[in-house]
């Protein structure tokens, strides 16, 4: 089997990786050609040196190569890339084989979930090969081969199933799941949670309060998940709750970090360019923001995100303003 891979970030070096070893042939493709020829040249990621990239990984910056002939496409590039990356393979190919989407967010301004996104590119009757592949996940753990379990889905249950044969090892668990648009947004809105937890770390609010922001964001997220027709309950499982636990509890999170620095006086870009890597949150705050305002549903930390980032409250006032919000029932 010949699979294409788009992104070659440590996400997508951790699944190429996983795939190469199980005897497929992985072409990754990259827009940044300094980090495909640094790819090339070290056989190693810069941020995961302790794993070798086997020899049947081959890298490119050409597009064409990477989606050709290929059996399966598989996704990790950014929420502001997915759109322009995803109108180019349309351009390039007559589209025959899944695509596994593994990024998370949603677009600004469209509100689409990246399903969505590709539905609208590759038309209706290529629906049937979108697919993606979500959970508690971190890159670092995934190349050592550490237990780990997360969720495909698809809109059609052959293609789901392929996903999980393709990507099942016996270190990394694929569970099916019906609900593709609630696996994407519970990855996509676990790291506005994430940047929350980092700033309550980051200013010494210890554990009570890093516990009420995840159960009272997972709450936000079940509300906001039915504007797509998605199941709340999916959010109780590993696209959900499971990501949602792994991304607001451990260093290796990017939104995390982002977050716990912004709290110490960093900026946005400042932030970022610590971290070396995009941090999704930043971008899908504003969406899930906007989705809530169309649809009338209060969601206070995703606003508060919003408010810290962009409006330049400080995060100890917006503390307050949380805490000081009408009781209501906990789940209305």
């Amino acid at each position: 089997m010949k699979i294409g891979y788009l992104g070659a970030g440590t996400w997508g070096t951790a699944l190429a990786v996983l795939l190469a070893n199980k005897g497929y042939q992985v072409v990754v493709w990259d827009r940044n050609p300094n980090r495909i020829k640094q790819l090339n040249l070290t056989r190693k990621h810069p941020k995961l040196q302790d794993v070798t990239i086997p020899a049947n990984i081959i890298y490119t910056t050409q597009l064409k190569e990477a989606v050709e002939d290929v059996d399966i496409i598989v996704e990790s590039v950014t929420s502001l890339g997915i759109r322009s990356v995803f109108t180019q393979v349309n351009s390039l190919i007559d589209l025959k084989c899944p695509i596994v989407l593994t990024s998370k967010g949603i677009e600004q301004n469209t509100l689409l979930l990246f399903p969505e996104i590709l539905n609208q590119i590759f038309k209706e009757e290529k629906k049937k090969y979108i697919g993606c592949l979500s959970g508690p996940s971190h890159a670092e753990e995934v190349v050592k081969n550490l237990p780990t379990s997360v969720v495909c889905s698809s809109y059609d249950k052959d293609v789901m199933n392929q996903i999980c044969e393709i990507f099942n090892t016996p270190h990394f668990r694929v569970y099916p799941n019906f609900d593709i648009l609630g696996v994407c947004f519970g990855g996509a809105m676990k790291n506005i949670m994430a940047i929350a937890c980092g700033i309550s770390d980051g200013l010494g609010f210890g554990d009570n309060s890093k516990a009420a922001l995840m159960t009272r964001g997972l709450h936000e997220m079940k509300k906001l998940c039915l504007t797509k027709n998605a199941d709340p309950n999916t959010l109780n499982g590993l696209s959900g709750l499971g990501d949602l636990c792994v991304t607001c509890l451990s260093n290796f999170s990017r939104n995390y970090r982002f977050g716990h620095l912004f709290s110490k006086g960093y900026n946005i870009k400042q932030a970022i360019s610590e971290i070396g890597m995009v941090v999704e949150g930043v971008y899908t705050a504003v969406s899930a923001l906007q989705l809530a305002k169309k649809y009338n549903i209060s969601v206070p930390i995703t606003q508060a995100i919003n408010a810290v980032l962009y409006q330049d409250l400080n995060p100890k006032n917006v503390v307050k303003l949380l805490m000081q919000r009408t009781i209501k029932n906990e789940f209305e």
